[in-house]
């Protein structure tokens, strides 16, 4: 079977699989970069799939980037996975596939190996990279287990885009009027995105907490929710917004999202979706489980912007 002919296919329905997100399951295209390892990515991430194209080569171009393709009209970079994961080296040829990712409004297209096939997971079965080799530890977001044993390591695109074309900028963010009186709880599974957040959250000049997955977000928000009841304050007085990712092991965000929705308890608390997932339906899923503003990372002054209205509300 023709490759890209059956891939379309697969992919012209990916808008309409946006509800498996509210159920806590999840779609991963497997993929290979020639290790014998079995890696993966969201396939909400990905909007095609095709044998490797004739590349454009330009000079001066980060590690990791092949050059340019013209898809469709426009220009995009082609990055090799495995130069930039440290599998390969600078004049190594490989890619025999490649899989066209929107990220954060940003197409690329990824050199691998091969391509494989879609699996469905469910979130509470990924968890954190523990066990991935030290090479590509840093750019993995999470794991899960095939039904043969075999363990496929989840791509963590945001650490692959910060290595190859350097961190997102977070300027000149005015400081929120009396931010010291502000608490922001924020959830997220890459630590790139922890560290982006955390740089506009202190420029707002806001208090901040966070978890690493949506399962340790609960278990706290439940805890602090609990600690205020006992001490006859509302939550609200504890925490003024909860930012959350879209996919995190365990839990993902919008069951989390429902769950603080469902619970009185945080009655008046926002709750903003901060996601590489910025397609329509992404955005449809988020309203449907309650969400109160949706964001495409990681564009820092978007990111303020969407906050400081909300931190400010009842104030």
């Amino acid at each position: 079977m023709d490759l890209q002919t059956s891939d379309k296919a697969l992919f012209d329905v990916v808008d309409a699989r946006a509800s498996l997100a509210g159920s806590n399951r999840m779609e991963i295209l497997l993929f290979s970069l020639g290790t014998g390892e079995v890696f993966g990515i969201n396939v909400f991430k990905v909007r095609e799939v095709s044998a490797s194209p004739f590349i454009t080569r330009a000079p001066n171009m980060p590690v990791g980037v092949e050059g340019l393709i013209s898809l469709r009209g426009n220009v995009i970079p082609v990055i090799s996975l495995a130069k930039v994961l440290g599998l390969a080296q600078p004049g190594d040829e490989l890619g025999g596939s490649m899989m066209v990712t929107e990220y954060s409004k940003r197409t690329l297209g990824f050199l691998v190996e091969s391509v494989d096939r879609i699996i469905r997971v469910d979130w509470d079965k990924v968890r954190a990279p523990d066990n991935v080799s030290s090479q590509v530890h840093n750019y993995i977001t999470a794991i899960t287990e095939l039904p043969d044993g075999k363990l496929v390591s989840i791509l963590d695109v945001e650490t692959v885009l910060a290595t190859t074309f350097g961190d997102a900028v977070v300027g000149n963010i005015a400081p929120l009027g009396g931010g010291h009186e502000v608490n922001v709880f924020f959830v997220d599974d890459s630590g790139v995105a922890r560290r982006k957040i955390a740089e506009v959250l202190d420029k707002l000049g806001v208090k901040h907490k966070h978890a690493v997955n949506g399962l340790e977000a609960w278990t706290r928000l439940q805890g602090i929710a609990s600690h205020a009841q006992q001490c006859g304050r509302d939550v609200g007085e504890e925490i003024d917004l909860i930012l959350v990712d879209a996919e995190m092991p365990e839990m993902d965000g919008y069951v989390l999202t429902r769950n603080i929705k469902a619970d009185p308890r945080f009655e008046g608390v926002p709750v903003v979706m901060h996601s590489s997932l910025s397609s329509e339906a992404n955005r449809a899923m988020g309203k449907r489980v309650g969400v109160d503003a949706y964001v495409a990372k990681f564009d820092a002054d978007v990111l303020a912007d969407t906050l400081r209205p909300l931190l400010l509300r009842g104030r």
